[in-house]
């Protein structure tokens, strides 16, 4: 008797659904933007520079328990900020990401502090215990500005994601009583243009062409210079800073790894260290990438 022969299908892919949050803005980015490119930018712009303030895990709370809270002045508004072991030999700053806040850093403050580092981290404004609603590149980079005038001398900043576009692209100045130079330069999971980050929120709202050229537009009347003036692809290789290093996981979700390969090719002089498996944020607290980061800035 001979075998039955049997047929195998490939197993049906399963896709997320859309969330209802994001259909129904998605709707009414269609429904604006048939109606007025004008106003469908201005509602546009309101969601790309507000924030969600999310509830502070409790990793977070442990990580702020030995840290002292300050207060810094930057243009419009007050900038929260912390400091551990304020006894320590040089100064390293922390920059959050896009809806985080300095409590993120947790785990490398941790490793900075045994090796012996002071450290700072700042809250953007608009994120953490800092004042506002909203947030821009300028605004983010004008916080960390603030707190850079009012710390020291820094010896290393290590910034991630937004935080470090807004450090290396605007951008923030250290040191200046000294000559303007940072020694040790770390960057996280950094985009390699504001072009790819407009055109990544334009697809997910489904927002038209005109839209994000509107965008575009206003960021040169409001700063008097480009938006791709702010990208690292600009300006990284121009930072004076002594040694920088990036790195970036093969499989972060929120900025492709083909940005970080971009940066790269623009910035000569930039040591890359690829990552996998780490995504777009554990690569902060990995103790590996902790590793490296303290070893790379000591």
């Amino acid at each position: 008797m001979s075998p039955t022969k049997t047929t195998t299908h490939p197993a049906k892919v399963q896709y997320p659904s859309v969330p209802p949050g994001l259909k129904l803005l998605r709707l009414k980015f269609r429904v604006l933007s048939a109606v007025s490119s004008e106003w469908a930018f201005k509602a546009a712009w309101e969601v790309f520079t507000t924030p969600r303030r999310l509830p502070l895990k409790a990793w977070e709370a442990k990580a702020l328990a030995h840290a002292t809270q300050y207060w810094a002045q930057a243009e419009s508004s007050r900038v929260a900020y912390y400091e551990w072991n304020p006894g320590g030999s040089r100064t390293v700053l922390l920059v959050h990401g896009w809806e985080h806040r300095a409590s993120f850093w947790g785990h490398m403050a941790e490793g900075l502090i045994e090796a012996g580092f002071r450290v700072v981290a700042v809250d953007g404004p608009a994120h953490g215990q800092s004042e506002g609603k909203r947030a821009t590149l300028v605004s983010f980079a004008g916080a960390v500005q603030a707190v850079a005038d009012i710390i020291g001398q820094v010896h290393a900043v290590v910034a991630h994601s937004f935080g470090a576009a807004c450090t290396a692209g605007v951008p923030v100045r250290f040191n200046q009583a000294a000559g303007g130079q940072l020694p040790r330069l770390v960057l996280m999971s950094v985009p390699s243009s504001t072009r790819n980050v407009a055109a990544r929120f334009a697809e997910l709202l489904h927002l038209p062409p005109s839209v994000v050229q509107r965008m575009g537009r206003f960021i040169e009347e409001q700063y008097g210079r480009s938006a791709e003036s702010f990208s690292l692809l600009e300006g990284g290789r121009h930072l004076p800073v002594h040694l920088a290093l990036l790195l970036h996981d093969h499989l972060d979700p929120n900025v492709p790894f083909a940005e970080a390969k971009e940066i790269v090719r623009h910035w000569p002089a930039l040591e890359f260290r690829p990552t996998t498996g780490l995504g777009h944020n554990r690569i902060m607290r990995d103790p590996n990438v902790i590793k490296q980061v303290v070893d790379f800035i000591a």
